[in-house]
């Protein structure tokens, strides 16, 4: 028998020994831009084999086995630096200052699964020259935009095999607040981001799919979240001008100085006024304001507040779509020797940039207010809650039929609604650690509360006289949800499980209807290295109704689920590539269809599929390419063959380009946009034609000054911004024709453009 004994305090020096080197040591910090010191999100923390990044309040928690350190931090459009650590017990406030992107510094995580295609959004934003809220929308790879009805009104959507109208199929909100309009008169998740100040944006965030617990109703090809900037490094006064009298106006104005901020309280103001005549024959005079105000303060180390304050009011006048026989009749309305002659059926025949009614246009304004109070809590606990308010008006006169259901009137058609938008965000955060492996739960609470009053929707004359009412009433509807979420990062694995439940009750003229969805989320990862990671999503998601809908209970389901899946990628195949790729596919309980006199018909059930490829190449330090391309097939499920085709559903479509940023101030690019052409209706009788475009810019940005050039439609193409399928009669037809309708695309536009910094 051995004797342990006289061996026990070797044993125990040993063990002490073994744990004392085991050891791990929680280091805290918080990575901030040195100019603003705003925190910087996705900031990649690197010691050995550990990485951390950090959050949205910039914090990291990184557990290394020495008491003192040296971690590596880097950032997309950051310059990478080597921090030592000497001390786990204080929590350490990292600078870091902004610099020219180098894909090579780009590593693939595992932390940073949260937003697969967070690399990408970076990437585009910091490179691309962005002046309009169209330009932020279409940096989404794989989204179009379209207008048809004047330029203040919210942009038709394209995404993913999806024609979402004006944001059915997309869930779009700016730091926190839902930009769609549920049960909007003019369509479902109306979302109109007219009122975002380009020059305000900080970050943007984008996921496709239903896969994400934070995103609920509207959320069925996938979210976009803009984000706006809690300080300005610099004072901006910006004047543009360009073809068919278009100008902008733009001031952004920071308020407190370098010594506030260097204290963690910030504070500005942007204001902007647009006009253009656009151009049609019939001058758009289109007009819009913003004015936005933002405060930031740092309460003591852990607590963040903020509060922003925007308003904004537009006007316009439409052209609207032209039937296509209405321009080829004006093709041809001149004899040989030049006079005009009348063409048999059609009395007024216009060119392409014509109007047939010229009583069209609209007109709207929304105000809001956002305040967030961040917490950073004790033991690895943080919080955020946050309130906004919004008041809207929104008036449209709309004609795409002309006299087909009214010979004698005309179909002009008239919507109008003021509305109360009240919510609340909170979220709580625990972030555990289990030995190597870190464990993050988060349970969430979400209420909206929208009020509308003189909801209309009217059969009036040119002159505005009420002929009569198609629907009329106020409007009361709660979507409360409540969401649990918890992600295990363990190795090279990531496993993320969540599930939200969404309570909603429609009320309208005094009838109410409630319903329950429960909407569950699964997400797994597998980060083989830092050039390679794989991906797994899968989730329910839904669009609810538009409460009319609801209440009428006219064939429509009320909260149609959406069931989804994608398999894809990361990728860098050699430093300076960037590559996302994916497989999906997306079945749709029951898809939304917009009929002429804008009811909401059912429209079936549907699935989609298809190949989603993103690529970021930087060819020299100064000169980086991006390729887009997406593939989708669209299909109405159970249908006869040769009838299951979705009107307007993009099947092809590609983005990419060139863009540069030289050490001497010049900058800019050059870029493509195609859709391929893609069935009219859903027996693919007709046809949406497909287009081809090209846009330049070119700036010369100094310290204290920027010139720039942008041109639309470089090479002047003829193309369509917008067809439909329409039945519509021209004054001099007897009968309706079924014929698809146009919007023509831009022409060659040029815009001049200088800022001043100060």
């Amino acid at each position: 028998m051995i004797r342990l004994k006289g061996m026990t305090p070797f044993i125990l020096l040993l063990a002490f020994a073994y744990s004392t080197a085991n050891a791990q040591h929680l280091f805290r910090g918080k990575v901030i831009d040195s100019v603003t010191r705003q925190p910087i999100q996705y900031a990649t923390v690197t010691a050995g084999n550990k990485v951390a990044v950090t959050n949205e309040n910039g914090d990291f928690r990184i557990a290394l086995k020495s008491d003192t350190s040296g971690i590596r931090i880097s950032c997309i459009g950051c310059r990478t630096i080597i921090v030592h650590l000497n001390s786990p017990a204080e929590k350490v406030v990292i600078p870091i200052v902004k610099a020219p992107i180098d894909l090579n510094e780009v590593t693939i995580s595992p932390q940073l699964s949260a937003n697969s295609f967070h690399t990408l959004s970076a990437v585009d934003l910091n490179l691309r020259p962005v002046n309009s809220s169209q330009d932020l929308m279409r940096l989404v790879p794989g989204l179009f935009i379209a207008q048809h009805m004047g330029g203040g009104k919210a942009e038709q959507i394209f995404i993913r095999g999806f024609d979402a109208d004006h944001g059915t199929d997309v869930n779009v909100s700016v730091d926190g607040m839902p930009v769609n309009m549920v049960s909007h008169i003019h369509g479902q998740g109306y979302a109109d981001l007219h009122f975002l100040i380009p020059e305000t944006v900080a970050d943007f965030d984008y996921g496709k799919g239903p896969y994400y617990t934070a995103y609920g109703d509207l959320n069925t090809a996938g979210y976009l979240d803009y984000s706006t900037k809690d300080a300005v490094d610099k004072s901006v006064i910006s004047l543009e001008g360009g073809r068919f009298n278009t100008f902008r106006v733009m001031g952004m104005i920071d308020l407190l100085g370098a010594k506030a901020k260097q204290n963690g309280e910030n504070a500005y103001v942007a204001g902007e006024y647009n006009y253009t005549d656009g151009p049609f024959q019939l001058p758009e005079h289109y007009k819009r304001f913003n004015l936005f105000g933002k405060y930031s303060k740092q309460l003591g180390s852990d607590n963040k507040l903020s509060f922003s304050a925007s308003t904004f009011s537009t006007s316009w006048i439409a052209s609207g779509e032209i039937p296509e026989r209405a321009v080829e009749a004006g093709s041809t309305a001149v004899d040989k020797d030049g006079n005009p002659h009348k063409v048999p059926g059609i009395a007024n025949p216009v060119n392409r940039f014509g109007a047939i009614d010229s009583a069209q246009g609209g007109k709207s304004t929304r105000t809001n207010v956002i305040a967030k109070l961040a917490s950073d809590l004790k033991n690895s606990w943080t919080m955020d809650n946050q309130s906004y308010y919004t008041h809207y008006t929104f008036s449209l006169h709309v004609n795409s039929t002309f006299f087909a259901d009214d010979p004698d009137n005309g179909d002009e058609r008239q919507q109008h609604e003021t509305r109360d938008l009240l919510g609340y965000n909170g979220k709580l955060s625990k972030r555990s650690y289990l030995g190597d492996a870190v464990l993050t739960s988060t349970i969430g609470l979400q209420s909206r509360f929208d009020r509308t009053y003189g909801t209309e929707y009217s059969h009036v004359t040119e002159q505005y006289q009420l002929l009569d009412d198609i629907t009329r009433g106020d409007i009361r509807q709660n979507n409360t949800a409540v969401y649990l979420d918890e992600t295990l990062e363990s190795g090279k694995w990531l496993f993320n499980v969540g599930s939200r439940l969404d309570y909603f009750n429609f009320n309208y003229h005094d009838t109410t209807k409630t319903q329950v969805i429960v909407s569950p989320k699964v997400n797994v990862q597998y980060t083989a290295n830092n050039t390679l990671q794989f991906y797994l999503k899968a989730g329910k998601g839904f669009h609810s109704n538009n409460a009319i809908a609801v209440v009428g209970n006219n064939g429509l389901e009320t909260i149609p689920a959406a069931y989804g899946a994608d398999l894809g990628l990361n990728w860098k195949p050699i430093p300076h590539l960037y590559v996302n790729a994916a497989l999906w596919y997306l079945y749709l309980q029951q898809e939304f269809v917009y009929t002429d006199d804008g009811d909401i018909a059912p429209g079936g059930k549907t699935w989609r599929e298809g190949i989603d490829l993103s690529a970021r190449y930087q060819l020299t330090k100064w000169l980086f390419a991006d390729l887009n391309v997406n593939l989708a097939k669209p299909r109405l499920a159970d249908s006869a063959a040769g009838h299951g085709y979705l009107a307007l559903a993009p099947t092809f479509t590609s983005t990419g380009g060139l863009d540069f940023k030289l050490a001497n101030g010049i900058n800019g690019g050059i870029s493509y946009r195609y859709m391929h052409s893609r069935p009219g209706n859903n027996m693919n009788t007709l046809r949406a034609d497909g287009y081809y475009m090209t846009d330049l810019k070119v700036n010369y940005t100094q310290k204290l000054y920027e010139v720039g050039l942008s041109v639309e439609n470089l090479f002047n193409t003829k193309w369509n911004e917008f067809e439909a399928e329409e039945v519509s009669q021209l004054k001099g037809e007897t009968s309706p024709v079924d014929q698809m309708s146009f919007t023509p695309g831009t022409p060659f536009f040029a815009k001049l453009r200088v800022a001043f910094f100060f």
